[in-house]
C-alpha cells in the first residue's frame, strides 16, 4: 500500500471539532425517515439548498455540497425522487479515511435544482417562503440573486458558497444575515500540478477550465505554478483551454480530445459538469491504448473512471455546508466571511489509487510541497498576474 499523506490535509483539528458535535431542532420536502444514530428530538430544522445549473449528478461541485447537507448532516440519500436513510457504511465511505463519520444532525433538507440562471432568485425566495432555518446558495453564479433575496428578507439566514458578496465595483462587502465561504483553490491546484509534472511521460500537460472567470483562473494559476515547480520544461508548453460552460459534457470531451491529440498525457479539469466529458475522453484514449491520466476536481472523481483518474483536487464544499448546518442547529449562525485553504483543511488532493513508475517518490515530493504551503513557507499565486512573479527556488523543487 502506498502511503496516503494527502488525507491529513482534509480535516485538521478545527474541522474535527466541528464534526464531533451534534444538537437539535425542525422539517422538509419528501419526508425522510429518521437518520440512523441521530438522537430523538422534538423538532427538526429545515435547511434549504439551491444548486447552480450543473445540478445534482455533476459528480463534482454540486454533489459535494449535497453530500454535506444530505449524507453528512441529515444522514439521508436521495434515491428515486425521495430521501431514504443512509446506512452507516454509506456515510463512512463518503468521508476521508481514518476519520469518524460526521454525527448526523436533526435537519431535513430541501433542495431546489436550477435549470437556468433565471431560476436562482425565485428558488432562493421559495425556500425562504417555506420557512427554512438556513438557505444555502451553491456557487459564485448565485451571488447577485442571493444578495437580492437576503436584502428582501433580513430575518432569514443565508450561506453563499464560492464567493463573497460583491458591490457594483467588484468590491466585497457584508450583510448581517449572510455567511460566505471561499477557498484557496490555487493551493490544491498547485499540488495536483506538481504531481502532473512528475507523472507526465510526454512532457505535455493540459488544463481544461469551464467559464473563463477569476475563480477558475485561480485553479489555472495554481496548476501552472505546480507544474513549473516539478517540471519547468512541461510548464513552458502547458496546454490551456476553456469550454465556456459548466454543464456541457460534450464540450468538455471535445476540448480534452484536442489536448490529447496534441500529446498531453495528463489533463486537469476545473469545468464542473463539462469535466465529465474530459474524464470520458481520457478513459476512451486509454481504452485505445494511449497512456493518459485525468485529474478531477472538487470531489474525488476516481469512481467515474478508476483506471483513468490520477487524483482529484478536492475542495471541501461538503465540510463547509455541514459546518454551516451544524452552526444553524446550535443557534450559532455567524454572518462572517471564511477562507479555507490547505492549512484549514478546505482543499487537498484525493488518494492516488493508480500505479505508475516512481509513485512513492512522487507522492513524497508532493507531500513535502504540501507541508511548505500549509505552513506558509511557500506562497502559491492565485492569479495569472501573480504567476508572472512566481519563481521556483531550489528549495521549492523537492
Amino acid at each position: 500500500m502506498t502511503p496516503r499523506p494527502c488525507l491529513r490535509t482534509w480535516l485538521p483539528a478545527l474541522a474535527l471539532a466541528a464534526l464531533a458535535c451534534a444538537c437539535s431542532k425542525k422539517s422538509e420536502e419528501p419526508s425522510p425517515a429518521p437518520s440512523p444514530g441521530a438522537a430523538p428530538q422534538a423538532k427538526r430544522l429545515s435547511v434549504g439548498l439551491v444548486t447552480d445549473i450543473a445540478g445534482r449528478g455533476d459528480q463534482s461541485f454540486n454533489d459535494s455540497a449535497l453530500r454535506g447537507l444530505e449524507l453528512w448532516a441529515a444522514g439521508q440519500r436521495y434515491a428515486g425522487g425521495r430521501y431514504v436513510p443512509a446506512s452507516e457504511a454509506e456515510r463512512a465511505q463518503s468521508f476521508p479515511e481514518g476519520l469518524p463519520a460526521p454525527t448526523p444532525l436533526p435537519v431535513t433538507p430541501q433542495v431546489l435544482q436550477s435549470k437556468a440562471p433565471e431560476d436562482y432568485e425565485p428558488n432562493l425566495q421559495l425556500l425562504v417562503d417555506q420557512g427554512v432555518a438556513l438557505t444555502v446558495g451553491v456557487g459564485y453564479l448565485l451571488e447577485p440573486a442571493l444578495e437580492a433575496v437576503a436584502r428582501r428578507n433580513p430575518e432569514a439566514h443565508f450561506v453563499l458558497i464560492d464567493s463573497p458578496l460583491m458591490d457594483g465595483q467588484g468590491r466585497p462587502f457584508t450583510l448581517p444575515n449572510v455567511h460566505t465561504v471561499v477557498f484557496r483553490e490555487e493551493e490544491g491546484s498547485f499540488l495536483v500540478g506538481a504531481l502532473a509534472g512528475l507523472v507526465t511521460r510526454t512532457g505535455k500537460v493540459g488544463f481544461v477550465g469551464g467559464m473563463e472567470v477569476p475563480l477558475i483562473r485561480k485553479f489555472e494559476a495554481g496548476f501552472r505554478a505546480g507544474v513549473m515547480t516539478t517540471n519547468p520544461e512541461a510548464a513552458k508548453g502547458l496546454f490551456i483551454a476553456y469550454t465556456g460552460s459548466f454543464d456541457n459534457v460534450s464540450a468538455g470531451k471535445q476540448v480534452a480530445q484536442d489536448l490529447l491529440a496534441k500529446g498531453a498525457d495528463v489533463v486537469f479539469h476545473a469545468a464542473g459538469g463539462d469535466g465529465l466529458g474530459v474524464i470520458q475522453a481520457v478513459r476512451e484514449a486509454r481504452a485505445a491504448g494511449r497512456p493518459a491520466y485525468v485529474i478531477g476536481v472538487d470531489s474525488d472523481q476516481s469512481h467515474v473512471a478508476p483506471e483513468a483518474v490520477l487524483t482529484s483536487m478536492v475542495k471541501r464544499v461538503d465540510l463547509a455546508v455541514y459546518t454551516a448546518t451544524r452552526e444553524a442547529v446550535e443557534g450559532a449562525f455567524r454572518a462572517d466571511d471564511r477562507v479555507l485553504g490547505l492549512k484549514e483543511g478546505g482543499v487537498g488532493y484525493a488518494p492516488v489509487r493508480v500505479d505508475f513508475p516512481g509513485k512513492a517518490e512522487a507522492l513524497a515530493k508532493v507531500e513535502a510541497l504540501r507541508r511548505r504551503v500549509a505552513e506558509g513557507e511557500l506562497k502559491v499565486p492565485a492569479s495569472l498576474p501573480a504567476l508572472a512573479g512566481f519563481t521556483v527556488d531550489a528549495k521549492a523543487q523537492p
